[in-house]
């Protein structure tokens, strides 16, 4: 099933009075249940395609369409709907509550959802589990190592069940152990059913995913399946 699907996607930014293009009509479509990589170096628009994509930004022009509904034309509220229960982010900075719990963390997006309180703790209790931190739940950040702590980013991003999980550079805090345990993670979320796309400059990485998408002066350059997908542990 098509679940992202955008057509002549441009974005452009002013600095000053001068227009710098940051996507230069951009079309591609992500089936319900892929894993996608986008790569491209830095300032190649990946990640302004996330931005797009997870409704923190809004193109110039173009069309986008998540599960058969036009984005572009959602209202300010509704777009909030959107990120909050559709779309799920994992930034490389792990933006966790330091005085809050790792069950704390996970539980947050479930209050601005409106779930009550037994709800958002069983939910939280299951995400923690998918990513392997049921033993874990009572700890603050400082009490996690990094890639704990962005195994609870992930666990938080998975609680409100979305359509599509946005991962940029997940791995770029974390060392080359510690990156393998996290995309082995979202490999098995992905095994799961779960629609994954993470933005990397790191061909190690993208390797985990079965289609890569390259990115370059705003424009995609290739998009091809992996034909050298690198196993999860």
């Amino acid at each position: 099933m098509l679940l992202v699907a955008v057509s002549d996607l441009t974005k452009t930014y002013v600095v000053g009075q001068t227009g710098v293009p940051a996507l230069r009509g951009v079309s591609l479509a992500i089936d319900s249940g892929e894993f996608v990589a986008v790569m491209g170096s830095s300032g190649s628009g990946k990640s302004t395609l996330m931005n797009l994509l997870g409704c923190l930004d809004t193109p110039s022009s173009g069309t986008y369409h998540l599960a058969g509904q036009n984005v572009l034309r959602l209202s300010t509220n509704k777009l909030a709907a959107v990120r909050n229960t559709s779309i799920g982010f994992v930034f490389q900075q792990f933006n966790l509550l330091t005085r809050a719990t790792a069950l704390e963390n996970v539980e947050l997006p479930m209050v601005y959802a409106g779930l009550g309180w037994r709800e958002r703790r069983r939910r939280a209790r299951n995400a923690l589990a998918q990513v392997g931190l049921s033993d874990r739940e009572h700890h603050r950040p400082s009490q996690l190592s990094g890639g704990q702590q962005q195994r609870v980013a992930i666990a938080r991003a998975l609680v409100n069940q979305p359509l599509l999980l946005l991962a940029d550079e997940p791995t770029g805090a974390l060392d080359s152990l510690t990156s393998h345990e996290i995309m082995t993670a979202l490999v098995r979320l992905n095994e799961d059913g779960l629609t994954v796309m993470v933005v990397t400059h790191d061909a190690e990485i993208a390797r985990y995913a079965r289609r890569i998408i390259r990115f370059k002066d705003g424009r995609v350059v290739s998009d091809d399946l992996n034909q050298h997908i690198r196993a999860a542990a």
